[in-house]
């Protein structure tokens, strides 16, 4: 898994660090010293794992949690000396929290109930595709070609297939159209569920993307890759949409 370390204070990494290495499970493990940088580190990587020190001056990891959105961030544990922290952090979606100073067993519990949780991820996913694979054709009818959005005061038609790629921004998406960003409320799930799917897929859990407007797509590490729009725009594509991409490509990358 990739982890993200986030604290101000270096020996509170360097701990972290530490603990993280003795598994085999972990692998790149990177580093934010302050919240603005977990923002950018979170958005541009998309790590397995955040590993989120509550109190930092400026933004704190609340306020990182915020930034993201819930739905955007990846499996958080929220690292903390103080208790009223860790009831915020489960109103937060946060898988598990670490008081600090916690001992290693405490650490390789939180450890273990991470991989359980990717591992459950992982396996939606597998029994989500097989059941579209499965059940049958949909009717072709029933998908939306235009969206209704608000713009400068008006009400528009955006075609979709005009849209390069759909991001997830809380309850809300972004709707990537060539130079626009349009805000559109509605949950990335749903507008999914109303798109057509031989067009529009599901390359991470925060993004959609146009087929048609895809140029080419460039190899990461483990296994993940970017996709490279012709806006020029580049979208991840994770470990765990990588084999629905496969399948709907019918072909391996």
């Amino acid at each position: 898994m990739q982890v993200l370390v986030v604290d101000d204070e270096a020996p509170a990494r360097q701990r972290l660090r530490d603990l993280l290495r003795r598994d085999p499970d972990v692998g790149v493990v990177q580093e934010a010293t302050d919240g603005r940088d977990a923002v950018a580190l979170i958005r541009r990587t998309v790590p397995d794992l955040v590993l989120l020190d509550v109190q930092m001056p400026e933004l704190d990891g609340l306020g990182v949690v915020d930034a993201v959105g819930v739905e955007a961030m990846p499996l958080t544990v929220f690292v903390t000396a103080h208790d009223q922290h860790a009831i915020r952090a489960f109103e937060t979606n946060a898988i598990d929290y670490l008081l600090k100073p916690f001992g290693d067993e405490r650490f390789e519990a939180m450890l273990s109930r991470v991989r359980a949780r990717l591992a459950d991820r992982t396996a939606r996913v597998f029994h989500d595709r097989l059941a579209r694979l499965l059940a049958p054709a949909a009717d072709t009818s029933s998908w939306i070609d235009r969206i209704v959005v608000k713009m400068g005061g008006a009400t528009r038609l955006l075609a979709a297939r005009d849209i390069d790629w759909i991001e997830a921004a809380g309850v809300y998406v972004t709707l990537h159209a060539g130079n626009r960003a349009i805000l559109h409320r509605m949950a990335l799930s749903d507008l999914e569920a109303r798109l057509d799917p031989r067009v529009f897929i599901r390359l991470h859990r925060s993004s959609l993307v146009n087929l048609e407007k895809v140029s080419h797509l460039e190899p990461l590490s483990h296994g993940e890759f970017e996709v490279v729009m012709r806006s020029g725009a580049r979208v991840r594509l994770s470990r765990t949409y990588r084999a629905h991409l496969e399948s709907r490509l019918g072909q391996s990358l």
